[in-house]
């Protein structure tokens, strides 16, 4: 499948960066493991980056490993989605969080760098339409509507179409201020590939991680677009739910209902969605359904991947970028950034599909 060229990122200082000192597990098939004593043996440091949209659960997935690995290091820079397959392919990292999948070009790139490229989903969660209008709490928008809002075909709050599926608001004679990315984004990959999806005579526009609509405000990086939109009565903007705060937030038509996003309303998504063929063996992309119908199923979802290469240089930085995806995908990480990012924990079917991917992961040395 091919996607869209990245825009150039660049990097944000070092002093940006997510760093913890991780414990890790000793076993890539011990689900308890990354919580036992300072005896795990396992030193050095790796270094990642990527999506803004995994900084929570990155932070709860290192501070898991805080004390019983001790001489263990992991850095997380949240510069973003492209750059961090950026980073990964040019092997300025050793690991890499993207909200999109590794396009063409860039999984040759990485299969060049690595062999077997592991590619995985390791945080499923949904985007919000995030909104700011005063006196105004719920809001519901079918799909048209929300692509004719970004699309800036419809720019007040008042707009007939608006006004007839929420017919108990009172709704104002206001502007409205669609907020976007900045930066390349896989947000805004995955919020735009719904839209083509499920409304695709209203929003005409390829596929991209780079917002294509000129107008409206945009603003750096999740917590910017939250910000912005915070700061503005009258604003909307699409953000990871985790990062929604008070925001009021929309309910998304699908079929003959309006949903409210949750964790199990997204992760209901991928059980109607397909993986992707022909990547190799250790590629866990997926076609995410984004027009279903099916009731209770919150289609604006992202599907944030980790990168790691099958085969690095150096023993010490395979085991450690091992154990750590594999406390990642595990029943427990996957709790944990349930509970402090809003994530969808991936199945136990989905986890036994994936370890093989993580246990893949060595050293040719």
């Amino acid at each position: 499948m091919k996607r869209y060229p990245l825009g150039r990122v660049i990097a944000l200082p070092a002093a940006a960066a997510l760093t913890f000192g991780i414990a890790a597990c000793g076993s890539a098939n011990e689900e308890s493991s990354g919580q036992g004593g300072d005896g795990s043996g396992l030193s050095g440091t790796i270094s990642g980056a990527g999506a803004s949209s995994q900084e929570a659960a990155q932070k709860a997935w290192q501070a898991s490993f805080l004390d019983a690995n001790p001489d263990v290091t992991v850095n997380y820079d949240p510069i973003g989605s492209g750059g961090g397959r950026e980073q990964f392919v040019s092997g300025g990292s050793d690991f890499g969080g993207t909200d999109a999948f590794l396009d063409d070009e860039e999984l040759a790139g990485a299969q060049e760098r690595c062999g077997e490229v592991v590619e995985i989903p390791t945080y499923v969660s949904p985007v919000a339409v995030v909104f700011n209008l005063e006196g105004v709490e719920e809001l519901n928008l079918k799909p048209a509507t929300i692509a004719k809002i970004f699309n800036q075909e419809i720019t007040n709050w008042n707009d007939p179409e608006i006004a007839a599926d929420n017919p108990d608001a009172d709704l104002p004679d206001q502007a409205i201020t669609p907020v976007n990315r900045s930066d390349e984004s896989g947000t805004t990959e995955n919020f735009v590939e719904y839209l083509t999806a499920a409304a695709p005579e209203d929003w005409p526009h390829e596929v991209s991680g780079d917002w294509p609509v000129q107008g409206g405000e945009a603003a750096q990086g999740t917590s910017g677009v939250v910000q912005a939109v915070a700061n503005g009565n009258g604003a909307i903007g699409y953000a990871d739910a985790s990062m929604a705060g008070d925001l009021g937030t929309v309910k998304v038509g699908v079929g003959e209902e309006f949903v409210s996003y949750s964790p199990e309303a997204a992760a209901k998504v991928l059980e109607v969605s397909e993986r992707i063929e022909g990547r190799g063996d250790y590629s866990f992309a997926y076609e995410l359904a984004r027009d279903t119908t099916e009731e209770g199923t919150y289609p604006i979802v992202l599907v944030s991947y980790a990168l790691a290469c099958a085969n690095y240089d150096d023993a010490d930085t395979a085991e450690v970028v091992k154990a750590y995806f594999d406390y990642m995908i595990s029943s427990e990480g996957q709790q944990a950034s349930a509970e402090n990012a809003g994530s969808a924990p991936i199945s136990d079917a989905l986890r036994q599909e994936l370890q093989p991917a993580v246990d893949a992961i060595g050293s040719g040395s």
